[in-house]
């Protein structure tokens, strides 16, 4: 037997013979550094194996894999032991009452997004989705947003370096999904949306929309009207009605706003809605015909709507929440209450 060989067959019986004795992980660990550290007495009879000679290799070779494989398998053991050990030294009180495990609940936001989802694909929507970073094309030149309008401004949007912004609103998805796919078209797009706007009670610098568009033939605003009505009512109860009023949307023509009836005075009128029983949703209107020119539509030949709300807006409506900011402040007394 080569000496090497004969060195390593003692350095199993010593490790052997050293872990017999141990009592805690931390003797088990100097053990190991004792003989496979860096400086360990294995590693540096190993490290003398350039003196054997070519013709003994081969069997010298067998020999240090068997040993690593045996010194490794009783280290292993050895943890095995000290850890079965410790779990029956530990005694278990049967008598002790058991630990109530809380379960999370969705958070406002999500509930509401995940609701409004829901109810837009039983009226046939299907989800699409758009990238959060949108080119100044998609996001404005497209939707018909003239270089001069407000919310073009540094002020109201966040401009990238390359020129490229933070969506404000989820209308992008609309215009990528006309770029790729030809009428009918009937998609919602959920997802989050970013603005400059100084924080207070009801504004905030990111937020939350779901956007609806139809595109079909001969598809008219009594069409949209009723899908927000059906949508108002299976949302926030039976009892809620919806109204539209003229308004102004660079991408819509004609455009409105519409509001929900009060759900918390019946719209009777309280604090709430500042007592003219109606609460304000969101815009909505016929997809302007420069929108469909922009995609490679016919005006001429389609016709259709969109729409589009908060979902902050909502949540706070549906619970009555007061200040937008308690949805975003990770208060585990606040989000518990849902």
């Amino acid at each position: 037997m080569n000496e090497i060989e004969r060195q390593l067959e003692e350095a199993v019986v010593q490790v052997r013979e050293a872990l017999a004795g141990v009592a805690s992980e931390a003797q088990v660990e100097e053990c190991h550094a004792r003989f496979l550290g860096r400086k360990g007495q294995v590693t540096a009879l190993l490290k003398s194996m350039g003196s054997v000679p070519v013709s003994e290799r081969p069997q010298v070779g067998r020999t240090v894999n068997r040993v690593k494989t045996e010194i490794e398998a009783a280290f292993a053991s050895a943890r095995a032991a000290l850890t079965h050990g410790d779990i029956a030294d530990q005694a278990l009180d049967v008598t002790q009452p058991g630990r109530r495990r809380h379960l999370g609940c969705l958070h406002p936001v999500a509930r509401v997004m995940d609701d409004a989802v829901a109810i837009f694909r039983r009226m046939g929507f299907v989800v699409a989705d758009g990238p959060d970073i949108e080119t100044v094309y998609h996001n404005f030149d497209a939707l018909n947003t003239p270089p001069e309008h407000p919310s073009r401004d540094v002020a109201d949007t966040f401009y990238l370096a390359d020129g490229r912004c933070l969506r404000t609103q989820t209308s992008p998805v609309q215009i990528r999904v006309m770029e790729r796919q030809q009428p009918p078209v009937r998609i919602i797009c959920p997802g989050r949306c970013y603005r400059r706007d100084t924080p207070d009670a009801t504004h905030s610098m990111n937020f939350h929309q779901i956007e609806g568009l139809y595109v079909d033939r001969r598809v008219s605003l009594a069409d949209l009207k009723g899908v927000l009505a059906d949508f108002a009512r299976e949302l926030l109860g039976p009892d809620v009605k919806i109204r539209f009023r003229p308004h102004f949307f660079p991408f819509t023509e004609p455009s409105i706003e519409y509001d929900f009836s009060c759900i918390l005075c019946g719209g009777k009128g309280c604090t709430v809605c500042k007592h003219s029983g109606w609460l304000e949703i969101s815009g909505a209107g016929m997809v302007d015909p420069a929108v469909f020119a922009a995609v490679g539509y016919d005006p001429e030949t389609w016709t259709g709507y969109a729409f589009g709300m908060g979902i902050e807006r909502i949540a706070m409506i549906r619970h009555a929440i007061t200040d937008i900011r308690l949805l975003y402040e990770n208060d585990v007394r606040f989000l518990a209450q849902f």
